[in-house]
């Protein structure tokens, strides 16, 4: 196996050599090449970026500036001006519901949501629309997760001015077809929001291929430091929307009366920026580019796999969605007959396995699927063989543990 799809250059697990870690969907650890390139910047590099004039604080700027280089290269982007800043995904999208939804969205209009969206992706288009007067609507999924361009098609009306759905689903781990309904969207003339939280770490994706109007994701869950997220946006949309957060370094003059902008992407990037974070972002896209993603999307493939057939054969096990694992990318997840969600990360934890519990922050996916809550299991291309081996060893025997004596 390659030295670098292995536990080796990853720290916690010197720590915790014994760890399953098997939540990734929710953080993934991080190498020590990004933690080295965070320390680096705070040691030789730190000050205000953009700014200022002296050499010091120039350095800042041009490593907060090939950071943006590095996510416009990754991502395919035309421009740099596409790429801005932000905390996390989250933050991403609700610049684009507060920035998009003052351009685009009035009273009457229609904001079409999928029903398996993380909370993230479904509160702001909420609020939105409380605001503007617009009504909110669900695409609908099957049993299995899948979404149908038929079924968009068929859904979206001439009020409906944005759809917003995730590529892959932090709960069913399954593609969703962004290309196809892109073009479906366009000719209806809708804007296709993309939350890529869980795809840009896992799987090769070109926005120019793919034909979102704007796709969103988190440097934390790809191997950087928390705290930098991303939202790429064509720049002609991005020119239309105005500010999200007002105040320093986003402006270009102010008077007492009012201010004019800054050119993108600064308009969108108000106050002191997380260069530091950005920098850590950078330095995990070098690792991933390094590894290549033919790799670790075939490396999570096998995992995923391994794992997912031998959970089928687990009789009180009930896994959520697709029945085929490579319809799972990556994140399986369960529910265990008489086993609460929580007691079986509890239980899992005093395994050594990391797994987790809950709703995933998709709690109206739940309702409509009848379950309150599940577990979910979720992978990276670091994990190995011995990692799902003592997942399904804790999982055979939660029931045995909560008393059912199997």
């Amino acid at each position: 196996m390659n030295k670098l799809m292995s536990k080796a250059d990853f720290p916690v697990f010197e720590k915790y050599p014994s760890l399953a870690y098997l939540d990734n969907a929710a953080t993934t650890q991080k190498p020590r090449q990004v933690l080295e390139a965070v320390d680096r910047y705070y040691r030789e590099e730190n000050a205000n970026p953009l700014r200022g004039l002296y050499g010091l604080s120039v350095a800042a700027t041009e490593a907060y500036e090939n950071a943006r280089e590095k996510v416009r290269t990754f991502i395919g982007a035309k421009s740099t001006r596409e790429i801005v800043f932000t905390r996390n995904a989250t933050e991403s999208l609700n610049l684009a519901a507060h920035s998009l939804g003052r351009v685009f969205v009035s009273e009457g209009d229609e904001v079409l949501v999928a029903i398996s969206e993380h909370h993230s992706d479904m509160l702001p288009w909420q609020g939105l629309a409380e605001e503007r007067g617009a009504e909110i609507s669900y695409l609908e999924c099957s049993e299995e997760g899948e979404y149908t361009v038929e079924a968009l098609e068929k859904a979206l009306t001439p009020k409906t001015k944005i759809f917003a759905i995730a590529q892959i689903s932090n709960v069913y781990g399954r593609v969703n077809p962004i290309k196809e309904m892109a073009k479906v969207c366009h000719h209806n003339g809708t804007l296709l929001v993309c939350d890529g939280a869980q795809s840009v770490p896992h799987i090769a994706v070109d926005v120019q291929e793919l034909g979102a109007d704007i796709l969103v994701f988190s440097g934390h869950k790809m191997l950087a430091p928390m705290g930098i997220g991303v939202l790429y946006g064509r720049q002609e949309l991005l020119e239309k929307m105005p500010p999200f957060l007002t105040g320093g370094e986003m402006i270009e003059t102010v008077t007492l009366c009012g201010a004019t902008y800054a050119e993108l992407p600064h308009k969108f990037e108000a106050g002191t920026v997380n260069a530091g974070g950005a920098v850590g972002l950078g330095a995990a896209i070098d690792y991933i580019n390094e590894i290549g993603f033919e790799n670790i999307e075939r490396r999570e493939a096998e995992l995923t796999a391994l794992a997912f057939e031998q959970m089928k054969d687990i009789p009180y096990v009930h896994i959520i969605g697709s029945e085929k694992a490579q319809e799972h990318c990556g994140i399986i997840t369960f529910t265990v007959e008489g086993v609460h969600p929580h007691d079986i990360a509890a239980l899992m934890d005093m395994e050594g396995v990391a797994v987790r519990a809950g709703h995933h922050c998709a709690q109206p996916l739940h309702h409509f699927i009848g379950i309150p809550s599940t577990a979910r299991m979720s992978l990276a291309f670091y994990n190995d063989e011995q990692d799902v081996e003592k997942f399904i060893t804790a999982l055979k025997g939660l029931r045995r543990k909560m008393g059912y004596g199997e």
